[in-house]
């Protein structure tokens, strides 16, 4: 992967202002997924939007891992059902 696809996981860190074991936390629960290289720790672009939701429902809410992924598991849920009721509106 290139280098224009992913920033690593310490200039998140500084960016956004978070400690380290906060990024592993989510990498080992599967919300995100970190790219192993020589070079260190990576996230890819693709990821932020993600990561800075759980840096609001941490930081901000202070939910902890499980409920971070149980309210992602539900708005993913809500989405799905969002999808179905526009396809039934659709056929009827």
């Amino acid at each position: 992967m290139e280098n224009l696809t992913k920033i690593s996981v310490e200039q998140c860190c500084i960016y956004y202002k978070i400690e380290l074991s906060f990024i592993q936390k989510l990498d080992q629960h599967g919300l995100i997924s970190l790219i192993s290289s020589g070079e260190g720790a990576f996230i890819s672009y693709e990821q932020l939007n993600d990561l800075e939701k759980y840096i609001h429902f941490h930081y901000d809410l202070e939910i902890n891992m499980e409920g971070i992924e149980t309210v992602m598991h539900l708005l993913e849920r809500i989405k799905k059902l969002q999808q179905e009721v526009k396809t039934l509106r659709n056929y009827g």
